[in-house]
């Protein structure tokens, strides 16, 4: 049995073709950028090449210019080191202290340090009045009235709307600033706050395209293209940025890694391995000139070793995950906690190996303990031992809405279904894929213990529900294309002979 009925992801695919279209055509926001590239691009090896003239002195533009390109690769604290580097070479530059203040603010990581920012701020000169007097043009102050925005008070939300408005505002006053532009189509992705809204996430890419067009060698443009098309709807659409950014900046360990949403949307799994170790690799490269170790319970670590689970390599896999228990006996941070609970999540359930839950013991915290107690209590159903799923489902409290509901209502589907009733059980199963299709689309690892379409399938296809199975499968695979799991079960339920 086949759905004819295009489902909203199929639909979102029909209109990015228009989007594209738009976008290839100049027909978006701000299509009065300059037709040619700029003959005064300058590039720093390893980041980029920018234009972005300015007063400062010349003793402060290598630092300057070194920063803002980091600062689009999102590498924030060497890039807050360059600017003070420029401050340095000159006290009066006003776009130095602009741009350490930027690299407080992180809109989709939904991170905002307003102290620091105001404090970099507050170094150029006491008041918003006064640091505007010391910008060296109009054009300059306009970009102080827009960081100026960024850090006002009030919401984040009303401060990230003030500041995509105030960008707009400059790059509408200076077109040819390709900077302004660049930087306006992350304001623009700022303001989904991480929500995925497909008209806001097409204005962002049809912004930084011309950018792009001009200057394929500008780390930001690439970037945000990327950001805008890093679901599987959307994903093809970003693949050229993604493959030219990895060249254009790989002294950037994030531009490394940022290549991968867009492989992981495809279930590219070789680049997705490359690119994550050259992540890996360049970031602890880094750590070891500041006499750190390396980050073996990290985001580039994580998506490594999903990537080696998709195409069987369980043994590079599990090697990851041993230096990343390793880690766990030295004070973990909470964000190693919960990157080892993922990784130890996918390491068990995606090997389908229920004995591996007893592999790696740690004593974990907040989110991180409960995603652990998941997969345990999964694994041990799996292993035909429901009494962990009990356990969890009767001591915790139903949660809001969101990932952690989701995987409640799995278990107590999955309870159902060993108790014998099947009806109730899939019924529930079925209402958490949905639940799960309703929010905004995964960019990396499943976000689930068990990714609910998946689950589903599995669950229907061990009912003889074969005909019911095979959707649930083809949908699992549009929301994690490649993903084994899904492809396999895909493959399970078209091989069966429908009722």
């Amino acid at each position: 049995m086949h759905d004819l009925h295009p489902t909203p992801h199929r639909r979102q695919a029909m209109w990015s073709l228009v989007a594209l279209a738009l976008i290839s055509t100049g027909c978006g926001p701000q299509d009065s950028i300059g037709s040619e590239a700029r003959s005064d691009l300058v590039h720093v090896e390893g980041l980029g090449s920018l234009s972005f003239p300015n007063s400062g002195a010349a003793a402060a533009q290598d630092a300057f210019r070194r920063g803002v390109l980091l600062l689009h690769s999102f590498e924030y604290a060497p890039a807050a080191a360059a600017f003070r580097e420029a401050q340095s070479a000159d006290p009066d530059f006003a776009l130095a202290y602009w741009g350490e203040a930027m690299t407080y603010n992180h809109p989709l990581w939904r991170e905002k340090d307003h102290e620091r920012a105001r404090e970099a701020l507050g170094r150029l000169a006491p008041t918003a009045a006064e640091r505007r007097a010391k910008a060296g043009s109009e054009r300059e102050a306009m970009y102080l009235d827009a960081v100026e925005a960024l850090y006002a008070g009030g919401s984040k939300a009303d401060e990230d709307l003030a500041y995509a408005e105030a960008m707009a505002r400059l790059s509408e006053a200076f077109p040819d600033d390709q900077e302004a532009r660049a930087f306006h189509s992350l304001a623009i992705l700022g303001t989904a706050d991480g929500s995925r809204d497909f008209a806001t996430y097409m204005k962002a890419a049809a912004t930084a395209q011309p950018v792009f067009d001009l200057n394929p060698d500008h780390p930001g443009a690439a970037h945000y293209i990327i950001h805008s098309f890093d679901d599987p709807v959307h994903a093809p659409l970003g693949l050229e940025a993604a493959r030219e950014y990895s060249d254009i900046a790989p002294n950037a360990a994030h531009a490394q890694h940022m290549t991968t949403h867009i492989f992981v949307a495809m279930g590219m799994w070789e680049d997705v391995i490359a690119g994550n170790t050259r992540a890996r690799d360049t970031q602890d490269g880094a750590r070891a000139e500041d006499g750190l170790p390396p980050n073996y319970c990290g985001h580039y670590s994580s998506w490594l070793q999903y990537g080696h689970l998709q195409i069987d390599e369980d043994t590079e896999a599990g090697a990851l995950m041993d230096l990343c228990h390793g880690s766990m006996a030295e004070a973990p941070s909470g964000g190693e906690q919960f990157y080892f609970a993922s990784m130890r999540a996918r390491q068990i359930v995606d090997t389908e190996d229920w004995a591996l839950a007893g592999r790696w013991p740690a004593e974990l915290e907040g989110n991180a303990a409960f995603f652990k107690d998941v997969t345990d209590a999964f694994a041990a159903l799996r292993a035909g031992d429901p009494a962990p799923a009990r356990a969890l489902v009767a001591s915790t409290s139903r949660p809001e809405p969101g990932f952690d509901r989701i995987m409640i209502d799995q278990l107590r589907g999955l309870l159902l279904i060993a108790d014998g009733n099947a009806e109730r059980g899939l019924s529930l199963v079925r209402e958490a894929a949905e639940a799960e299709d309703a929010l905004p689309f995964e960019f990396g690892p499943p976000r689930l213990v068990k990714p609910g379409f998946e689950l589903l399938g599995e669950e229907l296809l061990l009912q003889g529900r074969v005909a019911e199975a095979e959707a649930a499968f083809r949908r699992a695979v549009e929301r994690t294309p490649g993903r084994e799991l899904a492809v396999r079960g895909l493959g399970a339920a078209r091989g069966s002979d429908n009722p």
